[in-house]
Formats: C-alpha cells, structure tokens, sequence
C-alpha cells in the first residue's frame, strides 16, 4: 500500500508509552499505509533508544532525536519536513489521545471534506471526565477563547494538540510558522493566508497512561508568542519581543529597588542604580526561564544556579554599559528616571544576545 499517512509524536520522557500506542495505531490504522514519526527532545529515560528499539523491529516506526532543541511545535515542524507520507497527524504519545480517530479523519481529508480535521475535547460528545485536572481544563477553556479572535476560525478547540492535514499544505506553511512553544494547530490556522475547512471529531480525552504532563500554566503565554509573531516577526525576532515583555516588567522591578534605595534610604545614585540592576537581572533570569525560554527551561537547582550566574556574567558587560551610560546622563542633570531608562535600553540588546547563545543555547 501507498503510504498515506506519518503519525508525529513528539516525545519528552515517554519510553513506556510507545510501545502500547504503536499497538493501538495497527489496531486502528490495520498493517500497512502508516508509518510513526517519533522525535524525541533528547530525553532523560531512554525514550530515543526504546524508539530505536521498536524501529529494529518494525520498519513503521522511524526516530529523530533532537539535541539541544526542544518544543513540541519545532517538533511537529521538523515531523512534517521528514516525512514522504501525504497526510501528517499530530498527537502526544501519552495515550490521552485516542487513535481509533485516525481513519476517520483520514478519510475527510481525502474525500475533500476537510482541509483539516481536530480531534475536540469540547465539541459535543466529547469527554474530558478522565481528565481530572479541572484548573487546566478551565485554563483550556479561556485560551480557547483567545485562540478563535486571533485565527478567525470557529472551532470548539483550537488548542488541540491532536490534528491531521495534509503534509503539502504543512509543509508550504512552514516557513511562516514561528515555532515556538506547544500549540503547533494555533500556529497553523493563524498562518494560513485563507481559513482552512475544518472538521472536528470528538475526543474522549483521556489520562495518562503514565508520567507527567510536561504543560504548566505558562501554556498561556503561548498565545503572546503567537501574537508577536504575525505582528512583529518582520521587525524584531519573536523571541526578542518576549526577552523585552520580560525586560518590561523588569523595569518595574529595577525602579521599585531604586526609588526604594535612592529616595527611601538615601543612597547615592551609582549604588543604588547597581542593586537595583541585580536585582532586575535575576528578576529578569527567573521569569525569562520560565516564560521565554520555557522550551529550554533550566531544571533543578544546579542547572538553575549555574543558568543565573551565566546569566548574570554574560550580562555583566551590558550591566556594566546600563549603569555607565545612567550615571553620566544623571551627572549631567538629566532626571534619574529617564537616566535609567537611558541605561537599561542600552543593556537589553546586550543581555539578550549573549543570554540567548550562552544561556538558553547550547548550539
């Protein structure tokens, strides 16, 4: 048979998981036209090897293991790139997903029904009564919300991570997709030039058959990356407009410490401007990790300390430039505030820079 369709599953520590969904996708799809794209994000437990493993025994099964990138959206950009099959589906490996879905969307899409087809947790039949995580089936209900106004397009679940179209309208939106962080469907119906025709299937969302969710609450600053980039992407790099949001809310961070050292205490300008500049900075570490680069999150204490103090020693120069270039406009009678206004713009591109290669980029 020809081969129709590559089923991407995005892994990150899921090495039990796989073999019982590649059973259940034959069960589903029968012996032939199929093939199981796994890309793993390098993962702790040996998943890339049990995929190997599984790839030894079954030539259905092919592995890509990423080092030094993460996300499940490059993931599934990178699934659509390194397939051959003419349709693509996406769905996590955790068995929340349910592939008896699979032929049936298949056969929308070949049958012209459905340009792409979305497997809902809200569309009518659906369940999420396994879920049991009411805060994130809530959280999942408003980002929905947000996603329709920023696609145009009426779905009960835009956020679904479980879809299927066809790999040449994929791949001729890759170029245009931003990438970045864990809703691959936003990204798609947000940058398609003409509203694509949808079909929503209904899904039993179920648990986990094992591990954890690798999804927090940060999920939702997905939709500001997502924003910023049909915006912005032609003027600045998205994830610089994200470094700056985080820098903004910085800077209220810096002038809360300044105003509090300079006016409250009486310090000197220069002092108090180079607290204030640390504690800013590590402001800056913390919410940077786990928002901007919460695809490359640092983990654990180790890495987290020694991220914070290579972030602090890659921004050293610019830290050093910030409170330079403030002083001497405060020196010269310019008003503190726009002095250190002054300073932190001329560290920011700084700090971005080299924390985005030193930090947060191995490669």
């Amino acid at each position: 048979m020809p081969l129709d369709l590559a089923i991407i599953l995005p892994t990150l520590n899921e090495r039990g998981n796989l073999t019982p969904l590649v059973e259940r996708i034959e069960e589903a799809m029968g012996a032939e036209g199929w093939e199981v794209l796994i890309v793993d994000d390098d993962s702790k437990d040996g998943t890339a090897d049990e995929a190997r493993a599984l790839a030894q025994a079954d030539r259905r099964v092919r592995v890509i293991q990423r080092i030094g990138r993460r996300g499940l959206a490059s993931a599934a950009i990178e699934g659509f790139c390194a397939t051959a099959a003419s349709f693509v589906a996406v769905m996590d490996a955790d068995h929340q997903h349910d592939p008896a879905l699979l032929p049936q969307m298949l056969l929308a899409l070949k049958s012209g029904e459905a340009e792409i087809c979305v497997a809902s947790r809200f569309a009518e039949g659906a369940s999420t009564k396994d879920w049991a995580e009411p805060e994130r089936e809530k959280l999942s209900g408003m980002a929905n919300a947000v996603a329709r106004r920023i696609t145009g397009v009426a779905l009960s679940d835009p956020m679904s991570g479980y879809f299927m179209l066809s790999s040449q309208r994929a791949r001729s939106l890759v170029p245009r997709l931003s990438g970045i962080g864990f809703k691959i469907l936003l990204d798609l119906l947000a940058t398609s030039e003409t509203p694509m025709a949808v079909k929503e299937f209904p899904l039993n969302f179920a648990a986990r058959r094992e591990g954890t969710s690798k999804l927090d609450r940060a999920v939702l600053f997905d939709f500001l990356a997502g924003l910023y980039d049909k915006m912005l992407s032609q003027i600045v790099p998205t994830r610089f407009a994200l470094f700056g949001t985080v820098g903004a809310l910085g800077v209220l961070v810096h002038m809360a410490v300044l105003y509090a050292l300079l006016i409250g205490m009486g310090e000197g300008f220069a002092m108090a401007h180079a607290i204030a500049v640390l504690a800013a900075m590590s402001f800056n570490f913390w919410l940077n990790n786990w928002l901007t680069y919460r695809d490359k999150r640092l983990k654990g204490a180790g890495a987290v300390l020694r991220g914070w103090l290579g972030f602090c020693i890659t921004c050293a120069v610019g830290a050093f430039a910030n409170v330079a270039a403030a002083t001497l406009l405060q020196g010269q009678g310019l008003n503190w505030v726009l002095s250190a206004l002054a300073g932190i713009l001329i560290g920011s591109v700084w700090n971005y820079a080299l924390s985005s290669r030193f930090v947060w980029g191995r490669f």
